[in-house]
């Protein structure tokens, strides 16, 4: 059953979801929505030809940071100098590139400017954080996500450059915030560095945990 949101403040038990993650329709981005549905292992995903769409998968793809796999070749990368990082310096353009940044097997993005607006306004109250990589003073890679306890909600990442998206995540991984990073859903390259899947038990465990 996919329920229906209305102005209340209220999300629907995660446990009903549909078996693809879909949980509820509709409702709105104000910080205080997406905050409580963070805290309840919820998160929107949608584009611009749908209403809002909310979901709980029932399975979560986590990358513990202790589990994190640095290839050879990423550590020479790293090794190398050749970038730079920094942390909440230009959040703005940091989505930005992630909804512009053409990828692989996707066409188009999710990330409309209503979410980069609701966003934007999570990173102005300290809630949502991102890391950008720099080559030769060019934002060339980075990654963005809301903060939940000790947990780092990955919302996006890209790369302009080889080995910049890659960056940022180890950063996030090695900066000690963080005792979980959660990615969502599967992506093979996630899955080469170091993630698996975990329950929604499992994670709404270490939720509840932090926080």
């Amino acid at each position: 059953m996919i329920f229906r949101l209305n102005k209340r403040l209220v999300f629907p038990e995660p446990d009903l979801a549909e078996p693809d993650g879909l949980l509820a329709v509709g409702g709105d981005l104000s910080t205080q929505r997406l905050l409580l549905a963070y805290q309840n292992g919820i998160f929107p995903w949608y584009s611009d030809d749908t209403p809002i769409l909310w979901y709980s998968p029932h399975e979560r793809f986590v990358l513990y940071p202790q589990e994190l796999n640095i290839s050879r070749s990423m550590r020479r990368a790293l090794n190398s100098g050749r970038f730079s990082v920094t942390a909440d310096t230009c959040f703005h353009e940091v989505i930005t590139a992630c909804s512009t940044v053409p990828r692989e097997d996707q066409d188009g993005t999710w990330i409309t400017d209503d979410m980069k607006a609701a966003y934007n306004q999570l990173h102005a109250e300290g809630y949502a954080h991102s890391v950008e990589v720099w080559q030769n003073q060019e934002l060339v890679g980075g990654i963005y996500g809301v903060r939940v306890g000790d947990v780092f909600c990955g919302e996006s990442m890209f790369s302009k450059v080889s080995n910049a998206s890659k960056t940022a995540l180890i950063h996030v991984c090695q900066s000690g915030l963080y005792k979980l990073v959660d990615c969502q859903v599967h992506t093979n390259h996630m899955e080469s560095m170091g993630a698996r899947m975990i329950s929604r038990e499992e994670y709404m465990a270490i939720l509840n945990s932090e926080n």
